[in-house]
């Protein structure tokens, strides 16, 4: 959406002090450990953008709690699979040999918006060093959230995600729906469904650039609208507006438990 589109769809600015009334009458408070998936456009006109989001949600959860965002880049893998778009086999081999390692400092989010690439660099916030599926955090927890992102299975029990979930922490999706829903690729593995595939990515090792392969889930994100929707019949969710954008907010150990046998479920289903 063009900046003209959202001022003209705007009937105010909506200011920092304005995202934080509206994120605690969505229920957000103070100490909570919060993971946060974000669409900068759907918010309507805000005065410093990302900037001002950031600071809204740091402000209302306070340092005692714990803000975390994935930051994913997914460029940083095996050219092989990609779509979107996909580069000539002739290059894979030149792409695997030449790609800069991957660096929580330097490598971008790819896909996520602007919110979480600025929160990336963000003083104070610990983004560690999974090539492709990183998260950021900051705040009590930030630290603890972040360490020890294990390489192969990167969003399963030894990632964020868990760590999180580990925390009784919230989700909270800021103008995107389900299918953003990053919990329930947590869920996934532990259902037990799925192929695994085997990954790769630059990193550093031992103070050299390599190429490391791994072995990853083939995430499915395909049925997590309706997922999603399941969800929001069998358990409680808080949905409101911050600025103009639709909003959703639950416990993420609920929602990874019940992605978890939903999909155990419906995959049993779907081979019988």
């Amino acid at each position: 959406m063009t900046e003209t589109a959202v001022i003209q769809k705007s009937p105010h600015p909506f200011t920092k002090s304005i995202l934080i009334e509206h994120l605690r009458a969505l229920g957000v408070q103070p100490g909570l450990t919060l993971l946060v998936h974000s669409s900068l456009s759907k918010f309507g006109y805000v005065p410093g953008g990302p900037v001002a989001v950031i600071q809204a949600l740091q402000e209302t959860l306070t340092e005692a709690g714990t803000l975390v965002m994935p930051t994913h880049s997914s460029d940083y893998s095996a050219p092989a699979p990609w779509q979107n778009p996909p580069v000539p086999e002739a290059w894979h081999q030149t792409i695997r040999d030449t790609m800069p390692a991957y660096d929580p400092l330097l490598t971008p989010t790819r896909g996520m918006g602007v919110i979480p690439e600025l929160f990336r660099t963000w003083p104070g916030v610990f983004r560690r060093n999974h090539p492709q599926v990183s998260f950021a955090a900051w705040g009590q927890h930030a630290a603890a959230v972040t360490t020890e992102h294990q390489l192969n299975f990167g969003l399963g029990e030894g990632s964020p995600l868990a760590r999180v979930y580990d925390l009784a922490g919230y989700g909270l999706l800021l103008g995107v729906g389900h299918s953003n829903n990053t919990s329930f690729h947590l869920a996934e593995i532990r259902a037990g469904i799925g192929k695994v595939i085997r990954q790769g990515a630059p990193i550093w090792l031992n103070g050299r650039r390599t190429w490391q392969w791994y072995d990853e889930l083939d995430y499915n994100d395909d049925c997590f609208s309706e997922l999603g929707a399941a969800f929001e019949q069998a358990h409680p969710v808080q949905i409101g507006s911050v600025g103009l954008a639709e909003c959703r907010l639950f416990s993420q150990k609920t929602a990874v438990d019940f992605a978890t046998r939903w999909l155990q479920r419906n995959h049993s289903a779907a081979k019988n």
